[in-house]
């Protein structure tokens, strides 16, 4: 006995030293949970989740039993920098790398986190009819449309002129091909010309003719007006559609194969937080609705799953990596929306945001 122990302790120290073998001390496999095998109610575009089944049914939307988890993981989750935040200059022909607002702007993440409020709960919606109260309050002055630009492109402190700009950027070819000009995809002096001129009409700065993401989103726009669902996308009803377009960050509402609302920017969930696809209907309207999560006004809110909303905010829908989820509008244009859609419209979200 006296023999056997030394030995063991001996052994035991060995084994601490040396360690477990690199395979019991590998990261454990993640195991990824199977698709939901439920069928959708209706026919959702690729991805929807499994919750638009319960549109069927009248009344409320109900909440899935886990949704208080995932709220709260999603509020322990890092909010990313904007795809500006913190890049080194790079190339510009295709994609935004290495952009930088062309108007220096500090870079705040925990006020962009007030400034975008959702839930993954849906609201705490009083019983009987709730009083609209008075008209929300406006925006401070103009929404200023701000274009990532090269850092030669950033305009200086003093504020003077721009210039026009040298480089062709990711919306280079689109933008020819709506001006009519020669679609080369190569920047010349009669091209920034023009394009600073599309810039100031559309209140994009600084005009220094560089077709960045902004000018893009802004020529998207624009295209869509002219017919949105021309790919047929979204579904024609007797009843008031929704149209949420992810993939061309467009909203327009259609019925009985017209457009009753024209195409309009938005904004809608950022990576980790994306929008969910499929069909669902208005179960709730809140003129001055405060989100319950971060206490900042949500106004014109419209919801249609859970805590994801129609609603306006106070700053640029073009700015930012996006939303919590929800799909955020101009001031104005979620006033508008608002005074047409009612409790029950459908609201059909498909597509895939660049970038999510």
């Amino acid at each position: 006995m006296n023999r056997t122990l030394p030995a063991l302790l001996i052994g035991a120290s060995l084994f601490t030293f040396v360690g477990v073998p690199a395979a019991a001390a590998g990261p454990i496999p993640v195991v990824h949970p199977a698709a939901d095998p439920r069928p959708a109610a209706l026919p959702a575009p690729a991805g929807a989740r499994a919750s638009v089944a319960r549109l069927a049914a009248p009344g409320p939307l109900p909440v899935p039993h886990k949704v208080a988890e995932e709220a709260a993981a999603a509020a322990a989750q890092p909010l990313p920098q904007p795809p500006y935040a913190g890049l080194k200059p790079g190339p510009h022909d295709g994609d935004s790398s290495g952009l930088v607002p062309g108007i220096p702007v500090p870079f705040q993440g925990q006020q962009e986190q007030q400034m975008l409020p959702d839930q993954a709960l849906p609201p705490n919606i009083p019983h009987g009819r709730a009083p609209e109260g008075p008209e929300p309050k406006r925006p401070i002055g103009p929404i200023r449309h701000i274009e990532l630009v090269p850092r030669s492109d950033v305009q200086g402190k003093d504020g003077a002129t721009p210039r026009c700009s040298k480089s062709a950027g990711p919306a280079q070819r689109a933008i020819e091909e709506f001006l009519e000009r020669e679609v080369d995809g190569r920047q010349s002096a009669g091209d920034c010309e023009a394009i600073q001129a599309f810039q100031r009409e559309h209140r994009i700065e600084p005009a220094v003719g560089f077709a960045g993401p902004v000018t893009g989103a802004v020529v998207r726009l624009l295209e869509a007006q002219k017919d949105p669902n021309r790919d047929g996308r979204c579904p024609n009803r007797n009843e008031r559609v929704v149209c949420v377009d992810l993939s061309r960050q467009i909203v327009w509402v259609q019925q009985d194969g017209e457009v009753i609302f024209q195409p309009v920017a938005m904004r809608s969930g950022r990576p980790t937080m994306e929008t969910r696809t499929g069909r669902y209907q208005i179960y709730w309207k809140n003129k001055n609705h405060i989100s319950s999560l971060y206490h900042t006004p949500m106004p014109f809110a419209q919801f249609f799953d859970g805590g994801e909303a129609l609603h306006g905010v106070y700053d640029d829908v073009y700015a930012g990596a996006g939303s919590h989820g929800c799909i955020n509008l101009l001031w104005e244009d979620a006033q508008r929306l608002w005074n047409v859609l009612q409790k029950n419209d459908i609201v059909y979200v498909w597509g895939r945001k660049t970038g999510v």
